[in-house]
């Protein structure tokens, strides 16, 4: 059975690009394999909690206290919900031309050393290989392309994250220009989707 993790960072609820987004890839996804097993973590509803000074040591040291350990517990969970996936979907909206803070603090819970990645001399290695991403991207402006494209720190910083835990076979389907008006909002949500249909046609061929 395939295990599917299905991650929303928006708080924009029932007007959210990202989230809508984020279902057509999951019932595409569930067409192919119905019997597949949907683990579902909203992080716009319930956000995990930025890590704070009474927190950290419960990800990066040893847990002491009782707030420690409630950090370790949650990072714990968030990494075995990674651990089993096969398929992991994220929804990304661009916040201020970078990452929800919400998604930001998942991430701080599970880049963790000797769980997600590790130090030798020859530097850092992801642990968590093997695993499909698919990340769904809604913003504004254009920042694929052109001048905006310098200002982009969502993307690259994404990419990034989930390279340092070995998460590197990612397809980004991005919906741009969506302040940009009711019809340019409404040919980007288009175009998403054909890029989400495209890709679940070629998995099919593959398959």
């Amino acid at each position: 059975m395939s295990n599917l993790l299905v991650i929303n960072s928006s708080s924009s609820g029932a007007e959210s690009v990202s989230r809508l987004l984020v279902e057509d890839a999951v019932a595409a996804l569930l067409k192919q394999t119905p019997d597949a097993r949907v683990v579902r973590r909203d992080l716009g509803e319930t956000p995990v909690p930025h890590l704070t000074t009474a927190s950290l040591a419960g990800v990066r040291g040893t847990p002491e206290t009782d707030a420690h350990h409630a950090a370790r517990a949650l990072s714990d969970e968030l990494i075995a919900e990674l651990r089993a996936a096969d398929t992991i979907v994220i929804g990304a909206p661009m916040y201020n031309f970078g990452l929800p803070t919400p998604l930001r603090a998942w991430f701080d819970h599970v880049l963790r050393a000797g769980e997600t990645f590790s130090y030798s001399e020859a530097g850092p290695k992801g642990l968590l290989e093997g695993k499909k991403v698919i990340v769904v991207e809604s913003r504004g402006g254009l920042y694929s392309e052109g001048p905006a494209q310098a200002i982009d720190f969502q993307e690259p910083y994404l990419r990034q994250l989930l390279g340092f835990i070995g998460l590197t076979d990612v397809t980004v389907v991005r919906a741009e220009k969506i302040g940009f008006g009711p019809e340019a909002r409404a040919a980007a949500i288009e175009g998403a989707r054909a890029q989400i249909a495209g890709l679940t046609l070629t998995a099919a061929q593959a398959a």
